[in-house]
């Protein structure tokens, strides 16, 4: 007789991914304010910026290295900039990652380590090959709409935060009259 198991996890776009090789990380604004231009003092710092869901496969030695996660990033600004993931280099700068826009629409911001800084549009059905030497980060410009992002990484990538945190992106998004604001990010 064959063995017929339960998987180990189960996506969906309303519960994220849930199971025994599921985990789910939330980042508040009292976390996030740093990201962002300016502190806005009328945002409450328990407010949920973004969730990401993700399988974890944490046995060494395992022939299976790639993660599946969902990113869902709210529709808030923070005196008038669009919300933003942390963004982040990989540490193995030769393990590449893919987005899939699933819901709403965002901006995918990359950046290489000489600062230059670019993004490409995100929205349902858009796929992204983020090379692993480029740091990256998502951006909610919908307005009223959660962006919802799949992604799927090696095990081994790593993440680098701090880089970003001394070398920022070089370009801001905010809400503007007709559309987008784009900004030089002015490091102090």
């Amino acid at each position: 007789m064959m063995l017929i198991s339960e998987p180990n996890a189960v996506f969906s776009l309303t519960a994220g991914i849930t199971g025994c090789s599921a985990d789910k990380s939330i980042k508040t604004y009292g976390e996030a304010q740093n990201f962002f231009a300016a502190v806005d003092l009328k945002l409450d710092l328990s407010t949920i910026m973004y969730e990401v869901y993700r399988t974890i496969n944490t046995e060494s030695g395992s022939k299976p290295d790639l993660m599946w996660g969902l990113t869902v990033l709210y529709p808030i600004t923070v005196n008038n900039e669009f919300n933003m993931t942390r963004g982040h280099f990989h540490q193995d700068d030769t393990k590449s990652e893919v987005y899939y826009g699933v819901e709403g629409e965002g901006l995918l911001l990359l950046m290489d380590k000489k600062g230059t800084t670019w993004a490409e549009k995100v929205f349902p059905g858009s796929v992204h090959l983020i090379d692993g030497q480029h740091g990256h980060r998502l951006v909610n410009t919908s307005g009223n709409q959660a962006l919802k992002v799949i992604a799927c990484w090696s095990k081994h990538a790593g993440y680098d935060y701090q880089y970003v945190e001394e070398h920022p992106f070089g370009f801001r998004i905010f809400a503007g009259i007709d559309g987008l604001d784009i900004r030089r990010n002015v490091v102090l």
